[in-house]
């Protein structure tokens, strides 16, 4: 038996269901006894029950067994507040656009915290006519390399996945991108704004003075 499924989680899922003993124990065909029983830690639940268990809470049989339920208030999520997902056994990417629980290999994986571009991580974005060129300068050996670049808007998601000796390099339509993210193998994931004024050419990051300074000591840093 998990020990992650307890009385207590069922207890607490049982309440928020509205349900009584009695009323879980004839959905699963056992005695309101033997559900108390589970709930004072005087039993477990036979494995084979843990389905039924879930259907009647209405839950997947990951949340039961993890004890963590997901509950997403608003399932058009913002694109912006999206949460992406790598495995460390086989590099899958998995982007959700709200809480979930994502298992690859037998492993939970928990979301990516995005943080600020800084000197080791680099990225240069251009404006060319209706797309975005973004070249990031990193190595992109097997151990450590960028393993995709991101475009999110507020409705959608563009996402281009990278290889261990290519180019660390993407292009995504503009059409109103607001946030570029980018995963390191070894650093883990990072964000930046794309533009100002997205419509504003001359106020873009791209033709600012900053982003020169930034390829100089790109420059000097990586040769």
């Amino acid at each position: 038996m998990n020990q992650y499924v307890t009385g207590a989680v069922i207890k607490e899922l049982r309440e928020k269901n509205k349900m009584t003993q009695l009323q879980l124990a004839e959905k699963l065909g056992v005695s309101d006894k033997t559900i108390s029983k589970w709930e004072t830690g005087k039993g477990y639940p036979d494995i084979t029950l843990l389905e039924p268990i879930a259907e009647a809470f209405r839950i997947s049989l990951t949340e039961l067994i993890s004890g963590n339920t997901v509950h997403n208030a608003n399932v058009s999520a913002n694109m912006l507040r999206s949460k992406f997902y790598v495995c460390p056994i086989c590099g899958n990417v998995i982007h959700s656009m709200g809480e979930a629980a994502i298992h690859c290999h037998g492993i939970r994986l928990m979301p990516l915290e995005a943080e600020p571009t800084d000197e080791e991580h680099m990225i240069f974005i251009e404006r060319v006519e209706d797309e975005y060129y973004v070249r990031i300068d990193h190595s992109m050996t097997k151990e450590h390399h960028i393993s995709f670049v991101a475009a999110a808007s507020s409705d959608d998601m563009q996402l281009v996945k990278l290889y261990p000796e290519g180019s660390a390099e993407a292009r995504f339509k503009i059409r109103g991108v607001r946030k570029i993210f980018f995963y390191c193998k070894r650093d883990g994931l990072f964000s930046i704004d794309p533009v100002k004024g997205v419509d504003d050419r001359e106020s873009g990051y791209d033709d600012s003075k900053e982003r020169r300074e930034l390829e100089k000591i790109a420059a000097k840093l990586f040769g």
